[in-house]
């Protein structure tokens, strides 16, 4: 019987063979906002301009996308900022008695 180990060097020592870990980016998220017939159009461009540092001009297209669309994508970012986001918006809304809800979902 042979004394060979596929495991073992020449040398009697451990053969290792180096792997690189397998690296896969976080998966992001996108915030959306959804359309209601009730809150007024310069809150919802106020909303996008103070969370989501849009200029006014790119605001108002957002906000237009929203009410015609029914949708609108507000940015897209780590799940943590994403949540963090949406609660932001919504307890804001809230504070400010409109229904706008803002969600997330996977990008």
């Amino acid at each position: 019987m042979s004394d060979f180990d596929p495991l073992k060097d020449n040398d009697g020592e451990l053969a290792l063979q180096e792997t690189k870990p397998q690296l896969q980016k976080p998966p992001l998220y996108k915030v959306i906002l959804l359309n209601d017939d009730f809150t007024p159009m310069d809150f919802v461009v106020e909303v996008l301009m103070e969370f989501f540092n849009m200029s006014e001009e790119k605001a108002t297209q957002v906000m237009l996308q929203v009410h015609t669309q029914g949708v609108g994508v507000c940015g897209t970012y780590s799940k943590d900022v994403a949540e963090t986001k949406v609660c932001m918006v919504n307890e804001y809304s809230r504070e400010h008695h409109h229904p706008l809800m803002c969600s997330m979902e996977i990008a």
